[in-house]
């Protein structure tokens, strides 16, 4: 399986397992799955540090490559086809980082990890 993780997935998973649900655990930890992570979450990760709103126990750079190593996360870069398709996506959600991962989940034929309940009107497969 592909799988795609959200923002607040990556941040449950480093700081919170417990916050998530049973079948995301299984999937996570099957070692067959194949673990994205969006540049997308990045760069709010690291402006939500910024700003107060989330506390790291370490930078953000620092952080992020913590997270990548141990979990052997595929980065997934911003294109322009995943900005433009995250723009164009139907205006169920509005928050652009969200729209970014669902378009590049779409592009890519991934699977996003997620509690969003916005997430489902896109049809694209979710997985919580």
């Amino acid at each position: 399986m592909k799988l795609l993780l959200d923002s607040c997935t990556l941040i449950w998973l480093a700081s919170e397992p417990a916050r998530l649900s049973a079948t995301v655990t299984s999937a996570i930890n099957d070692t067959s799955a194949t673990l994205h992570v969006s540049h997308a979450s990045l760069w709010e990760i690291s402006l939500k540090h910024n700003a107060g709103k989330l506390a790291l126990p370490e930078t953000p750079r620092s952080w992020w490559t913590t997270q990548v190593n141990r979990w052997g996360l595929v980065e997934l870069p911003l294109t322009a086809e995943s900005l433009h398709r995250g723009c164009e996506l139907p205006p169920h959600h509005k928050d652009p980082f969200d729209r970014v991962i669902l378009a590049q989940a779409e592009i890519m034929g991934l699977t996003v990890v997620s509690p969003d309940g916005e997430f489902t009107p896109y049809g694209i497969p979710l997985l919580w």
